[in-house]
């Protein structure tokens, strides 16, 4: 009997040993992962391309005139959010007011291929079924982002591009236009500029946006009353790009990814990098696998990963809660995002 309390108190002492916390074991960096909290109403966040935008680089007027359209656009979305709708629509209106303006790298604002062409992509996807669609190098569709919504739910495809991409639209009743719609001066510009630096250098040169140095492309992510995240993005591409390059604005995964249960991204800067390391998957990949929130877990994707890779630009993203991240490693991207009683519009490295 003896032995047996013996036993009994051995085990008592190895149970407790086992359950008390090393004092030297680090404490967990809950400011890192994801908790619950009480989710905002709505939310959204757009961007209109990163790069090397500086203070230096634009006027009081132009800078003026990029925060009145980032202010356009964010009034768009919002008002369909507050008022009870969903955020699929957000998102494509949103980004329609975008296409619109020549000030962006997408739809009226597209920079001009190698041939003199504008050849434009995106893309868009629900958060709530994974559902996606996207479209690549059209050149006659007003608004590209509606042909990639079109593609999603009006179709057994996730991706078409080019002349079929174009009939589609046209089979769906989207709104068709001549070529000769995108064309703007300060593009064709561009162009030009692009074509004589490659005649004097004997090198391809490819640039990322109209004035050289800038990356293009506009991009939009909402979360509705409905807790739905819908995640949109549409570009020009880049000046002077040939052989019908797809960068990764409609690559789901790459430029565009959505999912409720993490977040929804879009994506701005250089493509092939964004391609291959999967960058708006990864930011929600992070959150799911390694429990980061959301700023924690862009901020590693955008100024580690991407910065370690030689890849430039940024990114939007929005978690379930309406929190929102806007990180880049360039010198600025033009973004915003507005919530209840809340609203920010910012430029450069502020």
């Amino acid at each position: 009997m003896r032995n047996y309390y013996l036993v009994l108190q051995i085990c008592s002492l190895l149970w407790v040993s086992c359950d008390t916390p090393n004092p030297e074991q680090e404490p967990s960096t809950t400011e890192s992962t994801i908790t619950e909290m009480e989710p905002a109403k709505y939310a959204i966040v757009i961007h209109g391309g990163a790069g090397t935008i500086t203070r230096a680089d634009l006027t009081e007027e132009q800078d003026a005139a990029y925060r009145a359209a980032l202010n356009a656009a964010l009034d768009i979305g919002e008002e369909i959010l507050k008022n009870g709708g969903e955020a699929i629509d957000a998102v494509e209106k949103t980004i329609h007011y975008l296409e619109d303006s020549p000030l962006f790298n997408a739809g009226k604002g597209a920079v001009f291929t190698n041939e003199g062409r504008n050849e434009m992509d995106a893309s868009i996807m629900i958060g709530a079924d994974r559902m996606a669609g996207a479209v690549g190098g059209v050149s006659n569709v007003k608004h590209p982002i509606s042909a990639a919504r079109a593609v999603m739910e009006k179709s057994p495809h996730v991706l078409l591009t080019g002349k079929g991409a174009e009939q589609f639209a046209s089979d769906n009743g989207l709104e068709i236009v001549d070529p000769s719609y995108f064309y703007t001066q300060r593009r064709w510009d561009a162009l030009q500029r692009a074509k004589a630096r490659e005649a004097e250098n004997g090198t391809a040169e490819v640039e990322l946006d109209h004035d050289d140095r800038k990356k293009g492309t506009v991009g939009c992510v909402a979360l509705d009353q409905n807790g739905n995240i819908v995640a949109g993005t549409s570009t020009g591409g880049m000046t002077n790009k040939r052989w019908n390059r797809l960068g990764d604005s409609p690559i789901i995964g790459a430029g565009t990814f959505a999912d409720n249960a993490t977040c929804g991204v879009s994506c701005t800067g250089h493509g092939e990098y964004f391609i291959r390391w999967a960058v708006a998957y990864d930011v929600a990949a992070r959150m799911a696998y390694k429990e980061l929130d959301l700023s924690n877990a862009a901020r590693e994707v955008v100024n580690e990963e991407l910065v370690k890779a030689g890849g430039e630009g940024g990114l939007i993203a929005l978690d379930r809660y309406g929190n929102v991240a806007m990180p880049f490693n360039s010198e600025g991207m033009y973004r915003g995002y507005a919530k209840p009683g809340e609203r920010v519009v910012a430029t450069y490295q502020e």
